[in-house]
C-alpha cells in the first residue's frame, strides 16, 4: 500500500479535469448512478478544489505553531473527506443537513479537565454520519459517545507512546516474511480463543482468511493491501513502521475506521483551540500531564497519516497503480 505513496505528490494525477471527470464517471457507473457522464462533468471541479484546498490547509499547518495546527488540520481533512464522499455520492451535498460537522463536543470544560476523558457525541445529520455511511457503509447511533482516549488508542503509530507512558500496547503487529503477512500464535492468548475460533473471528473482522498455524505463525491467505478500503476491518496500517497491526483485544469498536477517528480527534482539538483558550495555552506551554505528549504526537502523525488514508480510499480498485 505505502510502497508507491509519495505524500502529496501522489495526488498529482488527479489534478487534470479530463482525468478527474473520467475517474468520477467510472466511480459513478460502478455505483449505478443515473447519467454518470453528466454528474462527473458537474462534479469534477468541486472534486479538484476539495483536494487542492485540503492540501493547502495541510501545507499551512506544517508551518504553523502547534496552537493553530488543530484548526488548520481539521478543515484540511474536511475538504479531503468531501472529495472522498463525492466519489461515492454524486449528489453531495444534496441538502444543507449534511453540511454540519455531524458531531458535538462539551461546550464548557469541567474543572480538572483532561483531554483523555473528554467525549464527543454523534449527531443524526452532518459530515461525520455521511462519511461513515458513504465510505464505510456503517450507521452510527445518534447520541452515541466516544472518549478521546478510545480514539487515540485506534492510532497504531501512537502505540510506542502508550507503551512508554503506560506500559501496555494497543496493537499486535503482523509479521512480514517473503512478501507474506503472518499472525503470531500469541494472538490466541490475547483473544482467549482456540485456533479454529480465532481464524473465524479474523475473517469476520478483516475479510481475509488465515491458514492453519505452522511453527507458531498463521499466514494470511491474501495481502492486506488487497482488501477493499471501503469496508470495515480491524486491521490497521502502521505508516511509521510500514506494517499492519490488529487490536490487542476484542472491542465493539474494533472495526471503527481510523479515518473517522482522525476526524473526531481533530474536531475536538480544533474546538478546544478555538474556544478553550486558557486550557489549550496551558497544555501547550506548561505540559502538566500526559495529554500534551499524546496531542503533540497525534498532530505530527495525522499530518502524514490522514492524507494517506484518504489516498487509499481514492485509489481503491484503480488499475495500473502497481503495488498500491
Amino acid at each position: 500500500m505505502w510502497l508507491g505513496y509519495r505524500d502529496w505528490e501522489s495526488f498529482s494525477f488527479f489534478y487534470s479535469v479530463e482525468y478527474a471527470q473520467s475517474y468520477l464517471q467510472k466511480r459513478y457507473e460502478k455505483i449505478g448512478c443515473p447519467e454518470p457522464g453528466q454528474k462527473s462533468f458537474e462534479n469534477c471541479y468541486p472534486f479538484l478544489y476539495y483536494l487542492e484546498h485540503g492540501s493547502i490547509y495541510y501545507a499551512q499547518a506544517a508551518q504553523a505553531p502547534i496552537i493553530l495546527q488543530p484548526i488548520l488540520l481539521f478543515y484540511g481533512l474536511v475538504h479531503l473527506i468531501k472529495a472522498c464522499i463525492l466519489t461515492m455520492d454524486p449528489f453531495y451535498p444534496e441538502t444543507t443537513a449534511v453540511l454540519a460537522h455531524g458531531v458535538s463536543a462539551r461546550k464548557r470544560k469541567k474543572q480538572q479537565y483532561q483531554f483523555f476523558h473528554d467525549e464527543v457525541k454523534f449527531q443524526k445529520n452532518g459530515l461525520f454520519p455521511h462519511l461513515s455511511e458513504k465510505l464505510f457503509h456503517m450507521k452510527q447511533d445518534e447520541g452515541d459517545k466516544i472518549t478521546m482516549e478510545a480514539l487515540l488508542r485506534m492510532v497504531p503509530e501512537l502505540d510506542s507512546l502508550f507503551w512508554q507512558l503506560e506500559g501496555r500496547a494497543n496493537f499486535i503487529p503482523l509479521l512480514e516474511k517473503g512478501g507474506h503477512w503472518f499472525v503470531s500464535e500469541k494472538a490466541l492468548d490475547c483473544y482467549h480463543m482456540t485456533e479454529t475460533r480465532f481464524r473465524e473471528y479474523f475473517f469476520t473482522q478483516s475479510g481475509i482468511e488465515l491458514e492453519k498455524m505452522e511453527n507458531g505463525l498463521a499466514k494470511l491467505s491474501g495481502l492486506p493491501v488487497h482488501f477493499p478500503h471501503n469496508r470495515p476491518t480491524f486491521l490497521k496500517a502502521d505508516f511509521s513502521q510500514k506494517r499492519y497491526a490488529m487490536p490487542f483485544k476484542k472491542s465493539h469498536r474494533s472495526q471503527f475506521p481510523e479515518l473517522m477517528a482522525h476526524y473526531l480527534l481533530l474536531y475536538n482539538l480544533s474546538m478546544i483551540a478555538r474556544y478553550e483558550t486558557e486550557w489549550w495555552g496551558e497544555a501547550v506551554k506548561l505540559m502538566p500531564n500526559r495529554d500534551y505528549p499524546f496531542i503533540q504526537s497525534f498532530l505530527k502523525i495525522t499530518q502524514v497519516k490522514s492524507p494517506f488514508l484518504v489516498y487509499c480510499h481514492l485509489t481503491s480498485g484503480l488499475k495500473g497503480l502497481g503495488s498500491l
